[in-house]
């Protein structure tokens, strides 16, 4: 059983079963005081810890977004841009719980500690000076009640009245003193039940908020970390491959090392001895330099510099070079040695050494050098090919027998082109096709060849091709565009590039990327997506001529140059473009900046592209986007981040609109005109703007003969301005114009004409 209830009645008999459920009350009371004081004590502690948790949490955030990637190379990728960015996003997602959670102490401390301490203060210690009141004229009254029934009885009456009258006086004290007494002490055993609790309602209430928060940025989080796990795949899989290339080039060069010289068309390095004369009778000392031979201009630049003495370098001479002959041992006693003659000084030759015959042979052909009379140069280095691959007739025959029987038999097969086949079989299979003397065999029909073996042929003929299908020469150009600019240049610069190819490289290219985009058509069987088939065909379709570590991290660029090829093969492979920018080979594109606001993370682009859902030419303007939306995060596999991916994917963030401010331009809501400047009427400053804005002149009103395009938006945006239209990834555009303000375009959309910041579309 409970409290005992404390009846008004029994303050008047003050019976000792009544005084013992006053210490009952008491002691409850007293407990109470106790816990709330540790209560107190425990959330103070906790606001201390939680404080210092905050404090550790944003010493990491800040730690996290001060750190910068480095990157080997001259350009990032989109995916490697987004993994830079990811510390900077890590940061800020901290410093956002870190705000929730110092809101929340903050609420604590006025929800639960203040009303805690206040009931405490307030009302429990009433209670206790009550008590003590109490206490104090329960004293009085049975003291003054014990020395009137001591007094003598022979005392005088009326001494004996004024005794009484004097203890009942107190006793009316006593009582009414314990009737407020009692009321308070049931008055707070009640009290406290919902004084106590309420706070701490408030507290989890405040609790519950913060986790809510929390979810809510990890909700709004979500999207971005899907889209980063993909930019991490594929930075993965390019790591992958380029850590392959890698190792293969080191391997290489360490069982050839003459053979991977640095070299160029225009210059030769490495170390000679220099031979210093000096008066007799000292005689010549021999100096190591490190020297660099540019051939277009025959000037040999050399720097002293000795390993041994701290690896400090010395002066720089440059000599014209006029004439290189090797010496022999019978005109010098030293080995490997030249003799070049200088025609900055007349007359004076200077002698150097190589490091080796091999060396020294290289020098010979890096400067032209010529044997002395009755000699000759000796072998010549080159590298060997040991299948003689040309892109003829049988070359196309093979290339175009191979794709069928891949459609035919393969086009399923998991791993398709990324499972090599036997190297003998593959070997043998190539020889036979490529021999012109051999009958040919329909592969399409053949069982005696599996397609690992087929696919692995088709690329090492592509691979064993005298020049790469896309040439030494245009090989800076297709990487250039890779390197930066919007979805729009990359595909432009490509298209020209394509098209600059000789006519039998274009022809074979175009096959191979048809036959590619239908492998990728069938991802989800064979596995073998956009990303997928760039990392597998990029080094085979394209390679610089020198075989570097620098040319190998240009790998990812060539990884996705082939997929923009794949995706968009049929615009580029189609006809020639109609017109190409003055230098493909270095499109730059600088997004108009944004100044108004930024784009919150619940619109960034989805993270996973499917080349068969965004084929949105071929999806009427009304289509189901929302299918769209469920293909595209059905895939869930590293897609393409090529150009048409650097907008449908999330692996590059939305560009910042232009800083825009409305002119006197009122772009009407209700016009469905096909016209480029219907609905748009034109006022006078005094009508739509301030004072301070510069009328509109009539030069600046757009042009009513340009012919309107459609546009497809490739990020979502939300409208700053009355002006301007707010829309979703895949929106078509109608009657699309350039508008007068920089950085803008003039379109309709669901009846309604607006601006729409122009890197935020692509043109139809």
């Amino acid at each position: 059983m409970g409290l005992h209830p404390l009846e008004f009645s029994e303050c008047y008999l003050d019976s000792p079963s009544f005084r013992e459920k006053i210490k009952s009350h008491e002691a409850e009371l007293d407990k109470t005081n106790r816990f709330i004081k540790e209560l107190y004590k425990d959330g103070k502690n906790l606001i201390n810890a939680t404080k210092q948790l905050g404090m550790a949490q944003r010493k990491f955030a800040q730690c996290l977004g001060e750190f910068q990637f480095e990157y080997i190379g001259d350009a990032k990728t989109d995916d490697e841009r987004c993994i830079d960015e990811s510390l900077q996003e890590f940061s800020s997602f901290l410093k956002n719980l870190e705000d929730q959670r110092e809101l929340m102490m903050r609420n604590i401390t006025e929800t639960l500690m203040k009303p805690l301490e206040k009931f405490r203060k307030d009302h429990l210690g009433t209670v206790r000076a009550e008590r003590k009141k109490y206490e104090k004229e329960t004293e009085k009254y049975y003291s003054s009640l014990e020395k009137l029934l001591n007094m003598s009885a022979k005392k005088k009456e009326p001494h004996l009245q004024e005794a009484d009258s004097q203890v009942e006086t107190m006793r009316q004290h006593f009582q009414e003193e314990s009737l407020d007494y009692v009321c308070k002490l049931q008055e707070i055993q009640e009290r406290k039940k919902f004084e106590c609790v309420e706070p701490m309602l408030a507290f989890f209430q405040t609790v519950f908020t913060f986790y809510h928060q929390g979810f809510e940025l990890a909700k709004d989080f979500d999207h971005y970390k899907r889209a980063l796990q993909i930019n991490i795949q594929n930075t993965r899989s390019r790591f992958e491959g380029t850590r392959s290339e890698v190792y293969e080039l080191m391997k290489r060069i360490r069982e050839a090392p003459q053979e991977y010289r640095q070299t160029s068309p225009i210059s030769y390095e490495g170390y000679l001895y220099v031979q210093e004369k000096r008066p007799p009778p000292f005689g010549s000392s021999w100096v190591k330099r490190y020297s660099t031979f540019v051939k277009e201009q025959k000037i040999l630049h050399m720097v002293t510099f000795d390993h041994r003495s701290g690896g400090k370098i010395g002066e720089t001479e440059s000599v014209t070079l006029k004439s290189c002959v090797r010496k022999t041992t019978d005109m010098l006693d030293r080995r490997f040695c030249l003799e070049l003659d200088i025609t900055d000084r007349p007359g004076t030759v200077v002698t150097v050494q190589a490091l080796s015959e091999d060396d020294q042979k290289f020098w010979m052909q890096a400067m032209g050098g010529k044997e002395p009379i009755g000699h000759y140069l000796g072998r010549t280095y080159s590298k060997e090919r040991g299948i003689d691959a040309q892109l003829d007739d049988v070359g196309l025959s093979f290339v175009k027998n191979s794709i069928s029987a891949i459609e035919i038999r393969g086009i399923n097969d998991q791993g398709l082109y990324r499972i090599v086949g036997v190297s003998s079989k593959v070997q043998k299979l190539l020889s036979l096709m490529i021999d012109e003397k051999s009958n040919e065999v329909d592969l399409s029909t053949s069982e005696d060849w599996d397609i690992k073996t087929i696919t692995s042929a088709l690329k090492l003929y592509l691979r064993s091709l005298p020049e790469p299908l896309m040439t030494y020469g245009l090989y800076k150009e297709f990487i250039s565009p890779a390197k930066g600019g919007s979805p729009e240049s990359r595909i432009q610069a490509v298209h020209c590039l394509v098209h600059k190819l000789p006519e039998r490289n274009r022809q074979v290219l175009g096959l191979l990327m048809k036959h590619l985009a239908n492998v990728a058509a069938h991802s989800k069987q064979n596995l073998m997506t956009v990303a997928n088939l760039g990392v597998v065909f990029g080094p085979t379709l394209m390679r610089p001529q020198e075989e570097t570590v620098a040319a190998i991290m240009d790998l990812k660029f060539q990884n996705i140059v082939v997929e923009i090829l794949i995706e968009h093969h049929e615009k580029i492979f189609a006809d020639a473009p109609e017109s190409c920018p003055l230098s493909p080979a270095a499109p730059v594109f600088s997004a108009p900046t944004r100044q108004s606001k930024k784009l919150s993370r619940q619109n960034r682009p989805l993270a996973v592209y499917n080349p068969q859902a965004l084929d949105i030419q071929n999806v009427s303007a009304v289509g189901d986007s929302s299918s769209l939306a469920t293909d595209e995060t059905s895939m869930g596999s590293n897609e393409s981040v090529s150009s048409q991916s650097s907008s449908a994917s999330a692996s590059e963030m939305p560009p910042e609109k232009s800083g825009h401010v409305p002119l006197s331009t009122s772009l009407s809501s209700g016009s469905n005109s096909k016209d480029p400047t219907a609905g748009a009427s034109w006022s006078t400053p005094e009508e739509s703007q301030p004072a301070a804005t510069t009328a509109v002149s009539e030069k600046e009103k757009p042009d009513e003969s340009v012919t309107s395009r459609k546009a497809k938006a490739v990020y979502p945006c939300e409208a700053e301005h009355d002006s301007e239209l707010s829309f979703q990834v895949g929106a078509i555009f109608n009657a699309v114009t350039h508008s007068r303000e920089p950085g803008w375009l003039e379109g309709e959309l669901e009846g309604k004409r607006g601006l729409i910041p122009e890197n935020y579309v692509e043109m139809l």
